[in-house]
């Protein structure tokens, strides 16, 4: 959860293999409204928006353009609002009702959660990182489980809300 850009606050994701997978930066002070979700190269894949204020707050994704210009909008994917029990609710863009479920956006910093469907079943998770000599690594070092029929962007964009929605990006 350390950002790769100087006076920045963000995260790098790695792929198996170890190399940058895709980079995660606001360019400015913790807690931005704006958030970038990037490849390795720097494209822009997705944007977060944080809109209103205290109980209303809710977070904004839009897919980018890959066609290589800067000036279009991005199209609204879907939008993530606290729920209660400390969860939040995920709705996709076009659709009133809540399609995600992600666990454990409570207070406590706990770096361990999950992303359900509508149906419980787990679609995401997110866990601290161990060595395959089962040593713990730090709390900002983490490995994200994707289930195989699910988006992994979708799934990484998720995680990048649930970290705004704690504050730990």
């Amino acid at each position: 959860m350390k950002s790769l850009v100087f006076n920045g606050n963000g995260c790098a994701v790695y792929g198996p293999d170890g190399a940058v997978t895709f980079r995660v930066d606001n360019y400015g002070c913790r807690g931005g409204r704006e958030v970038l979700l990037m490849d390795r190269a720097g494209n822009a894949l997705i944007t977060i928006r944080r809109k209103g204020f205290g109980m209303f707050k809710r977070w904004e994704v839009r897919r980018c353009a890959h066609n290589g210009h800067q000036d279009e909008e991005a199209t609204p994917w879907f939008s993530v609002r606290r729920a209660e029990k400390g969860g939040a609710a995920v709705a996709m863009h076009g659709g009133a009702r809540t399609c995600y479920r992600i666990d454990g956006c409570s207070g406590a910093r706990k770096p361990e959660y999950r992303v359900r469907g509508v149906d419980g079943s787990v679609m995401a998770e997110v866990a601290r990182k161990q060595t395959s000599a089962g040593v713990v690594l730090g709390e900002d070092v983490l490995t994200l489980t994707v289930a195989p029929e699910v988006d992994h962007l979708l799934a990484l964009g998720l995680v990048v809300v649930r970290g705004l929605i704690n504050r730990s990006l």
